[in-house]
């Protein structure tokens, strides 16, 4: 009985696993309580089929049955016997055989070559949380040489930025994240008494003349961003997964453009007064620019990156102010 049951099991198990199309069926029936279905996809497998030697492939499962290498499990829906074909295949000289099997093999490889395209989504979004110091360069240089008023301290002068970020992975290696957002550049200026004015030629920066104790003074800016950088990863698990939400985990670079347009602007000077804490805000263009473009670079690992982003255009209007090229450093979240 357990024999039957096995016996029909396993040719039962083989129909199933063809591919849903026509197919000539044939139906033999064995005993009381088995028999054997045999599909054939294909009528060209006739020649193949006739250089099988059925008698020893059924001597094969038979013994197999009575030394009880094959159970059937009532808990499996299907039990299947380990026989390789070419072990009941006469071969008379023809190599179709093996041909096909490479075939089938070289496919299998392709499957495993290409198996992150199949296994991850190749566009996919996150928010990004930007944070970083920002400063500018002045023919080159920093202004701090030059012992400029307007010389900012690195330490306090804040950029923020968030943004939603598309990754679209164009190969295995190769991604573009793209995406839009808001930021915020805030310089902090080395003097705590600098006064930022807006006259009818030009925006000056001078020394707030008055006996108070100065805190802070700022020169704030809003903007909003849109970037599109292309990225590199050194390995091959660089992709976002169904598995994987972590993002990225190999190291990767990249570096591209973007371009801003600002939406606001002031200026903040902070004092102590009579023991009183004031602040004086000025909302002004101050003659920046409206628009701001430049290059960002990044570089990072796992889900932590890092940036650098120089602008290519002035931060003032050109004779409005000082020729000043923002440049922020700064980390991704």
């Amino acid at each position: 009985m357990k024999k039957a049951i096995v016996l029909t099991t396993l040719l039962i198990t083989a129909v199933g696993m063809t591919r849903a199309q026509q197919a000539d069926t044939v139906t033999v029936d064995l005993a009381r309580t088995s028999k054997i279905v045999f599909t054939m996809q294909d009528r060209s497998d006739l020649e193949q089929l006739e250089q099988y030697d059925f008698d020893a492939l059924f001597s094969d499962i038979l013994s197999k049955l009575e030394s009880g290498d094959t159970l059937v499990d009532p808990a499996i829906d299907s039990t299947l016997i380990n026989a390789s074909p070419s072990d009941y295949y006469e071969n008379d000289g023809d190599d179709d055989w093996d041909d096909d099997d490479d075939d089938d093999w070289d496919d299998d490889n392709d499957c495993d070559h290409d198996d992150w395209d199949h296994h991850h989504d190749k566009v996919w979004q996150s928010f990004n949380f930007d944070f970083g110091i920002n400063n500018y360069l002045e023919d080159g240089s920093f202004p701090d040489y030059s012992g400029a008023q307007y010389t900012v301290r690195p330490w306090g002068s804040w950029y923020v930025g968030l943004n939603s970020i598309l990754h679209t992975d164009v190969s295995q290696k190769f991604f573009i994240e793209w995406g839009f957002g808001v930021s915020w550049y805030n310089f902090k200026f080395q003097e705590d008494n600098t006064l930022v004015t807006k006259t009818p030629v030009a925006t000056i920066f001078t020394e707030d003349q008055r006996p108070l104790d100065f805190e802070k003074a700022k020169l704030e800016a809003t903007y909003l961003n849109v970037s599109i950088i292309p990225m590199y990863a050194f390995g091959d698990n660089h992709h976002h997964s169904r598995w994987n939400h972590h993002g990225h985990d190999s190291f990767r670079i990249g570096i591209g453009p973007y371009a801003g347009y600002r939406v606001e602007s002031h200026s903040k000077l902070v004092y102590n007064e009579d023991g009183d804490t004031e602040v004086e805000k000025e909302k002004d263009n101050f003659y920046l620019n409206n628009f701001r473009y430049g290059l960002r670079l990044q570089l990072g690992t796992q889900g932590i990156e890092f940036f650098t982003a120089y602008d290519l255009n002035p931060l003032f209007a050109t004779g409005k102010g000082p020729d000043l090229h923002a440049i922020t450093f700064g980390i991704v979240f």
